[in-house]
């Protein structure tokens, strides 16, 4: 079942009741505003627009949604594929004009090599946990160019803590939770969110340089790691 491509595509195609829930393990189930995937570079913030404006080259957009940065990136005249796992979600950017849509598991993937390989929306959660950094780390070496460079945003949630203890036996970045739309429920998931310095240590373990090039007042960053 695909929730998330459901609410999209309702979404899409004006539906006014496409109300996303957000169920969590760490406290009360939250709204997502549906219209944060659709928007443009009016409305995107500036750690997305700096991240944007470093592509390169032949670029690859993990995560990549219903294309909002894709289409950026090749109205700019680059050459970009946007890969997405939701098949509702790829059947929506192409009606918006991506070109180059890739509907797979970014680890199972493995048919050509990119200058840019960007997650943006803290993309890298896809990976759950901190092993499944480290298995995405080296998936992304088979996918990346020679000098190549790999653009994602995270943040640490330290925050999310100030009243409930911190987990055991887990890193405290590693989250749950569940879609929720039109009262039914999907599966749930694990997303990660990880702090700059546990990055670094783990990117330098898998043989990346990490770079932090931006952050904000919300503990949100954006890094660049490239191989050493």
């Amino acid at each position: 079942m695909d929730l998330f491509g459901q609410v999209l595509r309702d979404f899409f195609n004006k539906n006014q009741n496409s109300t996303l829930w957000i169920h969590n393990n760490y406290g009360e189930p939250e709204e997502m505003p549906v219209e944060v995937f659709f928007r443009d570079k009016d409305t995107m913030p500036q750690l997305e627009l700096f991240a944007l404006s470093l592509c390169k080259g032949k670029i690859l957009d993990i995560g990549a949604g219903v294309g909002s940065h894709a289409l950026i990136l090749q109205d700019r005249g680059l050459e970009i594929s946007a890969l997405e796992i939701s098949p509702i979600a790829c059947q929506i950017m192409e009606l918006r004009g991506v070109k180059n849509v890739i509907n797979q598991n970014v680890m199972d993937y493995q048919a050509e090599k990119f200058d840019t390989i960007l997650l943006l929306m803290n993309g890298i959660g896809l990976n759950e946990d901190l092993n499944g950094l480290k298995a995405f780390l080296n998936q992304a070496k088979q996918l990346i160019n020679p000098g190549g460079q790999l653009l994602f945003d995270s943040s640490d949630i330290t925050y999310l803590y100030e009243d409930i203890p911190l987990p055991t036996g887990k890193y405290y970045g590693e989250l749950s939770y569940q879609y929720e739309y039109k009262k039914q429920k999907d599966d749930w998931f694990k997303w990660l969110y990880i702090d700059q310095e546990t990055l670094i240590k783990i990117a330098k373990e898998q043989g990346w340089q990490t770079e932090i090039l931006f952050e904000d007042e919300m503990d949100q960053y954006l890094a660049r790691l490239v191989l050493e």
